[in-house]
């Protein structure tokens, strides 16, 4: 259990530093960027999110500032640091890396559609 946690928390962090590589973006803009991207398939709930981000706060890895939304209300704004950055490409190349072997594993890599 604790494995697919890791994993699980481990994927929640890198779309989250993946979703602010171009830019600041306050906690639902990263959860709507994420569902937008993945076409709906993912979606994070405040649950999800929010210990994330203060953990990849805590991490040092993305800043907090708080300002006003689109809707004119105050948010807590999250960008990127130096560390994060660094942090996702090494995530990235990690998990693509994972990702194929599952996919050569479960003999689907390269095959588009479902099984």
């Amino acid at each position: 259990m604790t494995d697919s946690l890791n994993l699980l928390k481990g994927t929640v962090d890198v779309l989250i530093l993946r979703a602010l590589e171009n830019g600041p973006r306050h906690g639902y803009g990263v959860a709507e960027w994420i569902e937008g991207v993945t076409d709906g398939t993912l979606l994070l709930e405040e649950g999800t999110l929010y210990p994330a981000l203060h953990r990849l706060q805590r991490k040092r890895l993305v800043e907090g500032e708080w300002g006003v939304s689109d809707n004119n209300r105050r948010a807590k704004f999250y960008r990127l640091t130096d560390a994060g950055r660094r942090r996702l490409e090494r995530d990235t190349a990690d998990w693509a890396r994972y990702a194929r072997a599952v996919g050569q594993a479960l003999g689907v890599e390269g095959r588009s559609g479902t099984p």
